[in-house]
């Protein structure tokens, strides 16, 4: 019976530090591959803020349109802003939209769990391939029983951290301050990231694993504050809430993942971490 209950206890541990980040950082020194070396966190940019944003506004405009129009939140009696027609699914409007589509499958890792693959089409250096969904703690934030055996809490480089596990408690913590955060008829977040749907498909970038010697990185982390020009019936699709309100003043931090390289049909997507060298 031991002997059963430590074979599990490994094979789940295998799985589970692809994304914990203190494995991660503890063997950081062994798998230089693994890194991307930055002398200030202002340099942690593959692309400028406005490409990014330029990206999302365009994917979230045709998300818009797909779906009448229509502000997610508001009465159901409201009338479309845009003719109606057949409506396509979101991958179909990623792929019209940005060139490619992205899907959760099993990872080609073995013992890795789910991974994230270009479904379709073709992601061009420097593209905007996926959004790493979740909610928003600053560093003096409690975190703590959320953390709990969930290697889905991202830290960025100023030591926000972004929690993007859709279950348990912190699904719950997120639905909430969605819900809070609402302004008249308006979301101001996406909580369809939590099921197995999401409205916006770039919103899976917390199965994105992390890459090793052998399977070098082709998409990698980046900090992006929402500017406060960025549209409010888009905002329906950010994938990412903050946890405390008084926290609404500042620009919202989401997480985006960036293409390192061009990549075909049917890759898989490996991140990789970064580190400053002073």
């Amino acid at each position: 019976m031991f002997t059963a209950a430590l074979r599990r206890f490994r094979e789940k541990w295998r799985s589970y530090r692809h994304r914990f980040v203190p494995w991660v950082v503890f063997n950081l020194s062994k798998n230089e591959k693994t890194l991307r070396r930055v002398t200030e966190p202002s340099e942690d940019k593959v692309v400028p803020d406005e490409q990014v944003s330029q990206s999302l506004l365009g994917l979230f405009r045709a998300l818009l349109r797909n779906s009448g129009g229509l502000v997610l939140g508001a009465h159901t009696n409201s009338t479309p802003r845009f003719p109606l027609h057949q409506q396509q699914n979101e991958a179909d409007v990623l792929l019209q939209t940005l060139g490619f589509c992205i899907e959760r499958r099993p990872s080609s890792l073995a013992l890795a769990g789910t991974g994230v693959f270009v479904a379709r089409g073709f992601v061009p250096k420097g593209a905007t391939v996926a959004m790493y969904p979740g909610t928003i703690y600053q560093p003096y934030e409690p975190i703590l029983l959320q953390s709990i055996r969930n290697p889905f809490v991202f830290r960025c480089i100023d030591g926000v951290l972004v929690d993007g596990n859709d279950r348990g408690i912190s699904g719950m913590v997120f639905r909430s301050c969605s819900g809070r955060d609402r302004m008249g008829p308006y979301l101001t977040s996406d909580a369809s990231w939590l099921t197995d749907s999401p409205r916006n498909p770039l919103a899976v970038g917390q199965y994105v694993n992390n890459c090793s010697n052998e399977r070098p990185a082709n998409v990698c982390y980046q900090e992006y504050d929402v500017p406060d020009s960025f549209p409010l019936e888009l905002r329906q699709f950010l994938p990412n809430v903050n946890y405390s309100q008084h926290c609404s003043q500042r620009p919202l931090r989401c997480v985006v993942l960036v293409s390192l390289r061009d990549i075909g049909a049917g890759e898989e997507l490996f991140s990789n971490y970064y580190t400053i060298v002073r």
